[in-house]
């Protein structure tokens, strides 16, 4: 089953919450959960993660793991 949930004239949104683990790259940084691309009132307050030191962060409201992608040199 698909996690994405409608299509705005933008952009693809996302069900917030409906997977446990994302990819994120450089150009998603200021990391927040749920993230822009998300559906925000069935989700919890936005919380920002600190992902750039360790390449790692879980959110502390849905547990979602976050990784960070490595920019090609």
């Amino acid at each position: 089953m698909s996690a994405i949930v409608a299509v705005d004239s933008k952009r693809k949104l996302i069900q917030p919450n409906a997977e446990h683990r994302y990819v994120v790259t450089p150009a998603d940084l200021p990391l927040a959960c749920p993230m822009p691309d998300m559906y925000l009132w069935n989700s919890h307050p936005r919380v920002y993660l600190a992902i750039e030191s360790t390449g790692w962060a879980k959110c502390p409201y849905c547990g979602a793991e976050y990784s960070l992608e490595k920019a090609p040199a």
